[in-house]
């Protein structure tokens, strides 16, 4: 009976070390290279269209949000919609919620909240029901100026928050030069004097960041010399005034804004030859790179002005536009022409460049973690 009860004994022995071996090899797996459940839970192409995805603002018809763009939302090929006047009425609301919980559904699903912006300027200019009420024009020649900028911005991030808008396409730092002109005949402009319009940008931006709303400074470096009938939108602009009127005054606001921590900001569309006499500084590494961050030092995001502008005619289809820009340095890419086949247009196109290298790995990541970290912040 011995010799069988210790044969048992030793065969127990021998079952119990190879289960723990296996659990050993096992767990050793786990770790060096992941269970087999998150490894196919998110692939390398996965992770690359949620990348592009996040570059892309995407725009549509009508108030109704069209099925097809929910579709790209739950694809990760959408960054975030901009509203115009024709999207909005009291179901808004309601509606960009739903593109934000279709996002959140998604297996892609990062954490980061789309954008969901406009343009909420002031005065005439504005896209949603609400304040502000006040043109900047009309901040610029308050008493004290400040005072109504803050409250301002404190009115368009309530009206913004009211729709499910997590950002403004607002304020305009442009220094306007002569009455009637391009940015004054709609009182887009704070002043004729840049310390105004800088103080005014600054107030605005603060209260509207402080109560959790993106502000974006337009239109760099600035349309305030353009005249009544230069408009990026409907054709080419060229802006012909020297570097140091550029640096000197229509600048002025820009920095403020950086210096004041603004989160975006909108290059324009125009020429301006004192730097750059081939491109619009929104496709020029000039502008953004050497001057934009290289000179003023801005670390936040650059988002393209509208990418059906007629300023842009020359420079190719809406692919073309958008690559020239990313190239450029812009981080955000605006396809504001009420089209969700524009945006699936760019998103193609930026996604190829990246995959086969004609847009550089590096400068694409270091846009997409600007764009990520001010997402997830709001």
């Amino acid at each position: 009976l011995v010799f069988p009860l210790i044969a048992d004994m030793l065969r127990m022995h021998t079952t119990f070390v190879v289960l723990v071996l296996v659990l050993i090899s096992s767990c050793l797996c786990s770790a060096l290279f992941g269970s087999s459940k998150s490894s196919s839970s998110s692939s390398p192409d996965d992770d690359l269209t949620v990348s592009v995805g996040s570059h892309i603002i995407y725009s549509y018809p009508g108030t109704t949000v069209p099925q097809q763009l929910l579709q790209l939302v739950q694809a990760g090929k959408v960054g975030g919609v901009i509203l115009f006047g024709e999207n909005v009425n009291s179901n808004t609301p309601a509606a960009m919620k739903e593109i934000q919980a279709t996002w959140a559904k998604s297996p892609l699903y990062n954490g980061a909240p789309l954008l969901i912006m406009t343009d909420q300027e002031g005065g005439v200019i504005v896209r949603l029901p609400g304040g502000p009420y006040q043109s900047e024009k009309q901040v610029g020649l308050s008493h004290p100026p400040t005072s109504a900028a803050t409250q301002a911005g404190q009115q368009a991030a309530t009206t913004l928050k009211n729709y499910a808008n997590n950002a403004n396409l607002a304020p305009v730092c442009g220094v306007y030069r002569q009455p009637g002109d391009f940015l004054d005949q709609y009182q887009r402009s704070y002043s004729t004097n840049a310390t105004i319009a800088a103080e005014c940008a600054v107030a605005f931006i603060k209260a509207q960041q402080g109560a959790g709303v993106i502000a974006t400074a337009k239109h760099f470096p600035g349309l305030g010399a353009a005249s009544r009938n230069q408009n990026t939108d409907e054709g080419p602009v060229t802006i012909n005034i020297s570097l140091d009127d550029l640096r000197d005054i229509d600048e002025q606001p820009f920095i403020a804004a950086i210096k004041a921590g603004v989160d975006m900001i909108m290059p324009s569309w125009a020429v301006y030859p004192a730097l750059d006499s081939s491109y619009p500084s929104g496709i020029s590494t000039k502008w953004l790179q050497d001057e934009l961050r290289g000179r003023l030092g801005f670390q936040g995001v650059t988002i393209s002005d509208a990418l059906e502008a007629g300023a842009l005619t020359k420079f190719g289809g809406y692919g073309s536009r958008a690559l020239l820009a990313a190239r450029a340095g812009m981080d955000v890419l605006l396809a504001s022409a009420r089209d969700v086949s524009q945006g699936q247009t760019v998103f193609d196109t930026i996604y190829a460049a990246v995959k086969n290298g004609t847009l550089d790995a590096t400068s694409f990541n270091n846009a997409t973690a600007r764009i990520m970290n001010i997402r997830k912040g709001h």
